[in-house]
């Protein structure tokens, strides 16, 4: 018997998540309703948001010291919940935390599921800057061989509108608008939101493609894949008569962002003041 103990122990550990601001907590959110035994603990770099203008140098030093964070609180999984981070530090991440946790990232269960489904076929893809430079998805794409098109334009003016509370409004109606009528995203079948803090928008974005363009909101593929890591190395969490108690930290506090996380997870949350970087 002694021999399951040590994984008795793991499963019982909290989920680490981060990114740049509260937009992860989409992912979060997704998590937490398909697996509601497990216990999340988020990190939001609100200090240095957004990461999509960040250099690649300065991303992998913040989400070196987050990890850090995220290993104290004995962390069995860490998923970065940004896609900005997991261009540009997920490999590196994945070195530094060695044997300490298992490392996951929100791009790849995206780039699966788009190659399976849309092989042959063309596909937009909006992001941060940092993320369509760094040419990951299509990248990873052109490894699957499927024949997938990529379109891909930066918006960078999306995340900030949308971490300010600027969302299902006339102001970001316009913002959209004037993006997706880029001729870089002319007739593509699908719309991949590879940015965290886009599912906040999906349902205006949705509208002006009126259903002629399948919107694909990164965050659920992310949890099925989750869920199913989890399953795969024995480390899901048992059901338990309490539900876990999620913490939520942030490296720079503004009431603003106590309000949005509300509306990001889609129940009350108290943010901890947490000044990683003093």
């Amino acid at each position: 018997m002694a021999s399951s103990s040590p994984s008795a122990e793991l499963r019982t550990r909290p989920i680490g998540m981060f990114d740049s601001g509260i937009g992860g907590l989409t992912v979060a959110r997704a998590v937490s309703r398909l697996l509601p035994h497990e216990q999340l603990i988020y990190f939001g770099d609100t200090a240095h948001l957004p990461y999509g203008d960040k250099s690649t140098a300065a991303i992998q030093a913040y989400s070196v010291k987050i990890c850090d964070l995220l290993l104290k609180q004995q962390c069995k999984v860490i998923l970065i919940a940004c896609n900005s981070a997991s261009a540009a530090a997920y490999e590196l991440v994945r070195e530094y935390v060695g044997s300490k946790a298992r490392v996951l990232n929100v791009i790849d269960p995206i780039v699966a599921h788009v190659g399976k489904a849309y092989a042959g076929r063309a596909v937009g893809l909006i992001g941060t800057k940092q993320t369509v430079n760094s040419n990951v998805y299509k990248k990873k794409l052109d490894d699957l061989d499927a024949g997938v098109q990529l379109h891909a334009l930066a918006t960078p003016l999306l995340a900030p509108m949308i971490e300010e509370g600027f969302f299902n409004n006339s102001v970001s109606d316009n913002i959209i608008q004037n993006y997706l009528t880029n001729p870089a995203l002319d007739s593509i079948e699908a719309l991949v939101l590879a940015c965290t803090h886009y599912p906040m928008i999906k349902e205006q974005i949705t509208q002006f493609y009126e259903g002629k363009v399948e919107v694909l909101d990164a965050s659920d593929a992310v949890a099925t894949h989750a869920q199913a890591y989890l399953e795969e190395h024995n480390l899901a969490a048992r059901p338990a008569k309490k539900p876990p108690t999620h913490q939520f930290y942030v490296s720079d506090f503004t009431r603003s962002f106590e309000e949005s996380t509300r509306i990001f997870f889609g129940q009350e949350v108290h943010l901890e003041h947490y000044p990683l970087w003093e």
